[in-house]
């Protein structure tokens, strides 16, 4: 990081502990317009950091996260005394998103997802799913709760949580996993390169509604859903140099 940036732009979150940083952060670094800002500085939780990174993704200004939330996976510690030391000192890690194409009876939405698309049933039925991968099917019944496509840094998270893979930052594969799979009963999902395009089906839309979800962007009750990785857009995320994002997927791992 080049030294002794000055050019910050902090937006927060509406909790209080994340409007006093705020308060604080402006008043003793500054406060410059995103458009002119050097260094984009999100302070609250891993959904605001997202949600900022998407309203921003197009820029090409890193992001610099601090942690005023929960866990904070994303994130840097808060500590306003080394703030400025920490940030000349961070480490970039680039990242690509996926793209959805989702098609339901009455709209197409294209989004942008960080972390996952997801697929989820959205009745008492389970959804029947089919999966083609570069043009050729692989799978022509996925009866489940679910299926989620998940890139390195957000494998850590809901994927995690449904015993899908945990990728390494610079692993170039995608995460394929499967949620409550009922038939094909062992199918536990796939490892995939970050080329790879993948449709998913979704059978008797109708009968077994799904709806689909990049990152908090949701179109209910969808027919068909493509997803590819955009390697036209980069996302420039800062981390501590002691602690950078590398750090923290290989510790998930072992936890």
């Amino acid at each position: 990081m080049e030294k002794y940036m000055k050019k910050l732009y902090f937006t927060a979150d509406k909790t209080e502990k994340a409007q006093d940083a705020f308060a604080y952060l402006t008043k003793t670094f500054g406060q410059y317009s995103a458009s002119k800002a050097d260094v984009i500085v999100p302070l609250g939780g891993d959904g605001f950091l997202l949600k900022t990174m998407h309203k921003y993704i197009t820029k090409g200004i890193p992001f610099y996260g601090l942690n005023l939330g929960n866990v904070g996976f994303l994130l840097n510690n808060y500590n306003p005394d080394r703030f400025l030391e920490d940030l000349e000192n961070s480490q970039s890690a680039i990242l690509h998103p996926l793209k959805m194409t989702a098609i339901s009876a009455n709209k197409e939405m294209e989004a942008l997802a960080l972390n996952d698309v997801s697929l989820f049933r959205h009745s008492s039925q389970a959804a029947d799913i089919s999966i083609s991968i570069n043009g050729i099917e692989r799978l022509a019944d996925l009866i489940c709760d679910g299926v989620l496509i998940s890139t390195p840094a957000g494998s850590t998270a809901y994927n995690f949580s449904v015993r899908g893979p945990v990728l390494p930052l610079n692993s170039n594969v995608l995460a394929l996993t499967p949620v409550s799979p009922f038939r094909p009963r062992r199918w536990q999902g796939s490892i995939l390169t970050q080329d790879t395009e993948v449709l998913f089906k979704i059978h008797q839309p109708y009968k077994r509604p799904v709806n689909a979800v990049a990152d908090y962007m949701e179109l209910k009750q969808v027919s068909e859903v493509k997803v590819l990785m955009d390697k036209s857009v980069e996302i420039h995320l800062l981390f501590d140099v002691k602690y950078n994002l590398q750090d923290r997927i290989m510790d998930e791992q072992f936890i």
